[in-house]
Protein backbone atom coordinates (compact mmCIF):
# COMPACT_ATOMS: atom_id res chain seq x y z
CA UNK A 1 0.00 0.00 0.00
CA UNK A 2 2.77 2.65 0.50
CA UNK A 3 4.44 1.77 -2.65
CA UNK A 4 0.89 2.82 -4.33
CA UNK A 5 0.82 5.62 -1.70
CA UNK A 6 4.45 7.12 -2.99
CA UNK A 7 3.55 6.41 -6.45
CA UNK A 8 0.36 8.47 -6.59
CA UNK A 9 1.94 11.17 -5.17
CA UNK A 10 4.88 11.37 -7.10
CA UNK A 11 2.69 11.36 -10.46
CA UNK A 12 0.57 14.33 -8.69
CA UNK A 13 3.84 16.26 -7.26
CA UNK A 14 4.96 15.42 -10.70
CA UNK A 15 2.85 16.84 -13.12
CA UNK A 16 1.62 19.92 -10.68
CA UNK A 17 4.99 20.74 -11.58
CA UNK A 18 4.49 20.30 -15.03
CA UNK A 19 2.11 22.71 -14.99
CA UNK A 20 3.96 25.47 -13.16
CA UNK A 21 6.79 25.00 -15.24
CA UNK A 22 4.69 25.08 -18.34
CA UNK A 23 3.05 28.53 -17.39
CA UNK A 24 6.40 30.03 -16.30
CA UNK A 25 8.38 28.76 -19.44
CA UNK A 26 6.02 28.22 -22.10
CA UNK A 27 2.40 29.30 -21.08
CA UNK A 28 3.61 32.76 -20.30
CA UNK A 29 6.32 33.75 -22.76
CA UNK A 30 3.77 32.63 -25.84
CA UNK A 31 1.29 35.17 -24.14
CA UNK A 32 3.81 38.19 -23.16
CA UNK A 33 4.76 37.76 -27.51
CA UNK A 34 0.88 38.56 -27.86
CA UNK A 35 -0.51 42.23 -28.32
CA UNK A 36 -1.13 43.79 -24.91
CA UNK A 37 -4.51 43.82 -25.09
CA UNK A 38 -4.54 39.85 -26.07
CA UNK A 39 -1.64 39.14 -23.83
CA UNK A 40 -3.80 40.87 -20.14
CA UNK A 41 -6.83 38.86 -21.23
CA UNK A 42 -5.03 35.40 -21.66
CA UNK A 43 -3.21 35.98 -18.36
CA UNK A 44 -6.45 36.84 -16.60
CA UNK A 45 -8.22 33.77 -18.18
CA UNK A 46 -5.14 31.81 -17.21
CA UNK A 47 -5.34 33.51 -13.82
CA UNK A 48 -8.90 32.31 -13.20
CA UNK A 49 -8.60 28.73 -14.67
CA UNK A 50 -5.26 28.14 -12.66
CA UNK A 51 -6.80 30.16 -9.17
CA UNK A 52 -9.84 27.62 -9.59
CA UNK A 53 -7.72 24.50 -9.48
CA UNK A 54 -3.91 24.60 -8.75
CA UNK A 55 -4.90 25.44 -4.90
CA UNK A 56 -6.90 22.17 -4.72
CA UNK A 57 -3.78 20.63 -6.41
CA UNK A 58 -1.29 22.20 -4.00
CA UNK A 59 -2.66 21.02 -1.06
CA UNK A 60 -3.94 17.80 -2.05
CA UNK A 61 -0.48 17.22 -2.83
CA UNK A 62 0.74 18.25 0.52
CA UNK A 63 -1.89 16.12 2.34
CA UNK A 64 -0.65 12.98 0.61
CA UNK A 65 2.75 14.21 0.74
CA UNK A 66 2.10 14.24 5.05
CA UNK A 67 0.16 10.62 4.48
CA UNK A 68 3.53 9.16 2.55
CA UNK A 69 5.91 11.02 5.31
CA UNK A 70 3.50 9.43 8.45
CA UNK A 71 2.94 5.64 6.81
CA UNK A 72 6.75 5.32 5.70
CA UNK A 73 7.86 6.80 8.66
CA UNK A 74 10.42 3.72 9.75
CA UNK A 75 11.31 3.24 5.59
CA UNK A 76 14.58 4.87 4.08
CA UNK A 77 13.91 7.94 2.66
CA UNK A 78 11.19 9.12 5.41
CA UNK A 79 13.45 12.49 5.81
CA UNK A 80 13.91 13.27 2.28
CA UNK A 81 9.48 12.85 1.69
CA UNK A 82 9.33 15.20 5.17
CA UNK A 83 11.82 17.74 3.67
CA UNK A 84 9.92 17.40 0.27
CA UNK A 85 6.95 18.48 2.51
CA UNK A 86 8.50 21.27 4.02
CA UNK A 87 9.36 22.83 0.28
CA UNK A 88 5.24 21.93 -0.40
CA UNK A 89 4.64 24.52 2.69
CA UNK A 90 7.15 27.24 1.36
CA UNK A 91 5.44 27.16 -1.94
CA UNK A 92 1.79 27.00 -0.55
CA UNK A 93 2.88 30.43 2.31
CA UNK A 94 3.97 32.01 -0.87
CA UNK A 95 1.42 31.63 -3.01
CA UNK A 96 -0.99 32.93 -0.11
CA UNK A 97 1.37 35.82 0.49
CA UNK A 98 3.22 36.78 -2.46
CA UNK A 99 1.42 34.96 -5.70
CA UNK A 100 -2.51 34.81 -5.26
CA UNK A 101 -2.74 38.77 -4.21
CA UNK A 102 -1.82 39.92 -7.90
CA UNK A 103 -3.38 36.90 -9.19
CA UNK A 104 -6.72 37.93 -7.45
CA UNK A 105 -6.25 41.33 -9.10
CA UNK A 106 -4.90 40.30 -12.32
CA UNK A 107 -7.60 37.64 -13.10
CA UNK A 108 -10.36 40.56 -13.76
CA UNK A 109 -8.51 43.00 -15.58
CA UNK A 110 -9.35 43.89 -19.16
CA UNK A 111 -7.46 45.90 -21.80
CA UNK A 112 -9.87 48.63 -21.08
CA UNK A 113 -9.31 48.42 -16.67
CA UNK A 114 -6.25 47.43 -16.53
CA UNK A 115 -4.20 49.71 -13.69
CA UNK A 116 -0.96 52.04 -14.61
CA UNK A 117 1.14 49.30 -13.20
CA UNK A 118 -0.16 46.16 -14.88
CA UNK A 119 3.37 45.15 -16.45
CA UNK A 120 5.32 45.74 -13.32
CA UNK A 121 2.76 43.50 -11.16
CA UNK A 122 3.05 40.46 -14.24
CA UNK A 123 6.61 40.89 -13.44
CA UNK A 124 7.11 40.59 -9.97
CA UNK A 125 4.30 37.60 -10.42
CA UNK A 126 6.49 36.03 -12.55
CA UNK A 127 9.78 36.49 -10.59
CA UNK A 128 7.85 34.80 -7.63
CA UNK A 129 6.38 32.03 -9.85
CA UNK A 130 10.08 31.45 -10.78
CA UNK A 131 11.27 31.07 -7.32
CA UNK A 132 8.07 29.46 -6.40
CA UNK A 133 8.87 26.54 -9.50
CA UNK A 134 11.90 25.64 -8.39
CA UNK A 135 10.77 25.01 -5.07
CA UNK A 136 8.35 22.92 -6.10
CA UNK A 137 10.91 20.42 -8.61
CA UNK A 138 13.21 20.74 -5.67
CA UNK A 139 10.40 18.96 -3.59
CA UNK A 140 9.44 16.65 -6.53
CA UNK A 141 13.13 15.71 -7.18
CA UNK A 142 13.53 14.72 -3.47
CA UNK A 143 10.17 12.66 -3.93
CA UNK A 144 11.72 10.84 -6.84
CA UNK A 145 14.48 10.16 -4.91
CA UNK A 146 12.40 9.30 -1.46
CA UNK A 147 11.21 6.43 -3.84
CA UNK A 148 14.34 5.03 -5.35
Amino acid sequence: MLNALEIVTTVIVGVMVGVEFSVAFVINPILNALPEESMVSGRAHGGRMLGAVMPVWYIGSLVLVAIWAIAGWQHPGAGLVVTAGALLIVSVVMSILLLVPINNRSKTWTAENRPADWKRQMIRWDRFHYVRVAVTIAAFALLVVARA
